[in-house]
């Protein structure tokens, strides 16, 4: 029997599949909202979640995709950028510019593409993981496939 998955998730399934990556999109039963509970209930380490976090720049969405390790520095952040100002954007942002809610940003499936930014210590893990769309469902991938997907620039995103 095939799981079936909510209309945000089968958004990042079809971003996936039309990028040709394998679909890895699992549902975690007990959801996964934070980076600890995603790297509790697949059994890796925390800073192998890739966070999906929305931020403003200069009053733009920015996706930075982050170590679950790591806290983003914005006001390095902005500096490494060349933005004014970077800050968390509000719930309703991040659903107007994702398509989902926080708890459950994917990198990818969103209305239209956003400037992205990746952290540079997610190479550090062979297997990344990232929220597919809700917060209970995730997928598997790698560092270099997840910047070829989002088309991010890598920098260094903490202090």
């Amino acid at each position: 029997m095939t799981e079936q998955y909510s209309p945000r998730t089968e958004t990042v399934r079809a971003r996936l599949a039309e990028a040709g990556h394998p679909d890895t999109v699992r549902h975690v039963p007990d959801g996964a909202r934070t980076a600890a509970e995603a790297a509790e209930a697949l059994g890796c380490e925390v800073g192998a979640i890739a966070n999906s976090l929305i931020f403003l720049a200069d009053g733009e969405p920015l996706l930075v995709l982050s170590s679950g390790r790591h806290r983003v520095d914005t006001a390095a952040l902005a500096q490494r950028t060349g933005h004014a100002k970077i800050s968390r954007a509000q719930p309703e942002q991040v659903t107007a510019a994702t398509g989902q809610v926080i708890g459950g940003v994917s990198p990818v499936g969103h209305p239209a593409p956003l400037v992205t930014v990746i952290d540079e210590s997610l190479r550090d893990y062979p297997d990344l993981y990232a929220a597919a769309g809700t917060h209970d469902t995730i997928f598997r991938t790698d560092f270099d496939t997840l910047v070829a997907l989002t088309g991010a620039r890598v920098l260094r995103t903490c202090g």
